[in-house]
């Protein structure tokens, strides 16, 4: 029996992983520049709620344009993984898994960002406080999304001391790109 089985090129993973990150660092800047930073207003809960409840499809838009970077973000976290595992296969996964957890807990803290439009919802169940304390909660949603982004931030720069590490000795990637991920994760 012929066994015809072909390796898929290097060059397309990571060419394929280069598109996954513009399409990352496209939908992040949309969700984060001109979502979340033109509608909240540092500080001013009713001014906030005010934003979003006028540009609410805006606001569900920053929240898709999130999730669909998260989808890449897991693509890109198994690329860089079947890229570098020659490198040193347990570094490799060590990074991919703080890779996953950092992404997981984003996830899961953009259900805040999501949440804050619940407070701002017309249900009947919500009659009971006013307009000041809806705001209020929806503005403490944010608090929590932005406490869980930095969480993630801890684990994300866990996974680039990791990939810094394996860019440096891979000798198909620049070493410079390396240490400079390394001296960028520690901040």
């Amino acid at each position: 029996m012929n066994n015809n089985t072909s390796e898929t090129s290097p060059q397309i993973y990571a060419r394929i992983c280069g598109v996954l990150y513009l399409i990352i660092i496209i939908t992040g800047i949309f969700a984060e520049t001109f979502v979340r930073s033109k509608l909240t207003v540092s500080g001013n809960a009713i001014a906030t709620a005010d934003n979003i409840l006028i540009s609410e499809k805006l606001w569900r838009l920053g929240f898709s344009a999130s999730i669909i970077m998260l989808v890449c973000d897991v693509g890109v976290t198994y690329l860089l993984y079947i890229l570098l595992k020659p490198v040193n296969k347990n570094i490799a996964l060590l990074s991919t898994l703080f890779r996953l957890v950092s992404i997981s807990v984003l996830a899961v803290s953009l259900l805040n960002h999501f949440a804050a439009l619940f407070p701002l919802e017309n249900a009947e169940y919500l009659k009971v406080f006013t307009h000041d304390q809806l705001s209020a909660l929806s503005y403490l949603s944010l608090k929590a999304f932005s406490h869980g982004y930095n969480i993630s931030l801890v684990f994300f720069g866990c996974h680039c001391i990791f990939l810094g590490y394996l860019i440096f000795k891979s000798g198909f990637i620049s070493k410079i790109l390396g240490i400079l991920l390394i001296i960028c994760s520690i901040s």
